[in-house]
């Protein structure tokens, strides 16, 4: 049998945002540290979107068994609650985690994009061997978030972040939305892991881009290996080494152990597939789904105030001019007679609904996935807050 490798657990200090207050991160690490493939989970930076807290806890029990058997190959590190600071932030009893208290915006928007320095320091330093080149460019990398210098602990949330992923194979980001069918988002370059993982998990739709806006995680991870690609074609080969993808694991009240544990042996037979665990994960299931494009997905907006009424079901799939959802005005005269149909721009699968049934004017409630483009929406502004 071989050995079992070390693990440990850490824990990183935030700035103290008041005196006597001290936020932490845990740091869970299994395997061999500097062995590949290096595997990086974060659970719940969105720290109201709860269901990704209890698929860590089930992959977590599954690497210590793997663990204990000595099947850990690479390096695996997770950290099972990503956001100490969203998870302190409640008002009138009520958990706000998508947004930062101290108005520093949404927690998975505004990381910190190296490309720009990594590129400096890189060109003109490529070889022909594209090991030595991801070598490079990691380390690169590395030092260009070392020079960060943040203040502000939700800055300093981000760069720590950022800084235990940075060099990882694999980034597995879990998040949920309000009302939702598992799905995940990727980048378009790397379609086929996105569908391996997307038929491992039994995802509902993968929603592929190259440029979603907004500098989320999983694009801080992956996106600069892609653009310094483009921007050094002529010099070396670059290999897309990072995979980063957001997993959507259903909708904020989707906490079941059922599920957990479905999702956790999902996860981590994608990484036996990939090399990080030893053991033989049968073979991949079939997919759910074909991929779509972010920038097919219909995002569907209230016109006014009103109260929501859906039309229509989670995984019904809908077709252009389709109404999907009205929008009463419960100060209507004649009483009852003020309903506005919403309809679908695109043929889709309705994949997320907002579970809130009272709306503002020009509120987000509702997607649907399609398989084209659309005219109205823009490259670079295709996440909502």
């Amino acid at each position: 049998m071989v050995a079992a490798m070390p693990t440990c657990t850490n824990h990183i200090a935030l700035p103290a945002p008041a005196p006597g207050v001290q936020r932490t991160l845990a740091v869970h690490r299994y395997g061999q540290s500097g062995a590949r493939p290096r595997v990086y989970v974060q659970a719940a930076l969105h720290a109201d979107e709860i269901p990704g807290l209890l698929v860590a806890q089930h992959l977590l029990l599954g690497l210590e068994q793997a663990h204990r058997d000595g099947r850990i190959l690479g390096e695996i590190v997770v950290v099972p609650v990503a956001n100490p600071i969203g998870l302190s932030q409640h008002l009138n009893g009520r958990l706000l985690g998508r947004f930062d208290f101290e108005s520093t915006g949404n927690f998975n928007r505004g990381f910190p994009d190296l490309t720009g320095p990594a590129l400096d320091q890189v060109r003109g330093r490529l070889s022909p061997d594209p090991a030595a080149n991801v070598a490079l460019i990691r380390a690169t990398l590395k030092t260009a978030l070392a020079v960060q210098n943040p203040v502000r602990e939700t800055t300093a949330l981000k760069c720590a972040l950022l800084g235990l992923a940075l060099d990882a194979d694999f980034v597995f980001d879990l998040h949920c939305d309000s009302e939702a069918l598992l799905h995940l988002y990727a980048a378009q370059d790397q379609r086929d892991d996105a569908v391996a993982l997307g038929a491992e998990l039994g995802a509902a739709a993968i929603l592929l881009e190259e440029e979603p806006g907004g500098s989320p995680f999983d694009q801080a991870c992956a996106g600069p290996w892609r653009r310094l690609r483009e921007a050094l074609a002529d010099e070396g080969p670059i290999p897309l080494a990072c995979f980063a993808t957001t997993v959507e694991l259903r909708g904020q009240t989707d906490v079941h152990d059922q599920d957990a544990a479905a999702d956790a042996a999902a996860l981590l037979r994608f990484l036996q597939r990939r090399g990080a665990l030893a053991g033989d994960p049968g073979p991949l299931p079939q997919p759910c789904c074909e991929p779509t494009p972010l920038d097919g997905v219909d995002v569907l907006t209230a016109p006014a105030a009103g109260v929501l009424v859906y039309r229509k079901r989670l995984g019904e799939r809908v077709q252009v001019g389709e109404v999907v959802a009205e929008l009463v005005d419960p100060l209507s005269e004649p009483l009852g007679a003020a309903r506005t149909p919403i309809c679908a721009a695109t043929n889709g699968l309705l994949l997320t609904r907002m579970s809130e049934r009272l709306v503002r004017p020009g509120q987000k409630f509702c997607k649907i996935a399609g398989r084209e483009p659309l005219s109205y929406r823009r490259a670079g502004q295709l996440l909502e807050d």
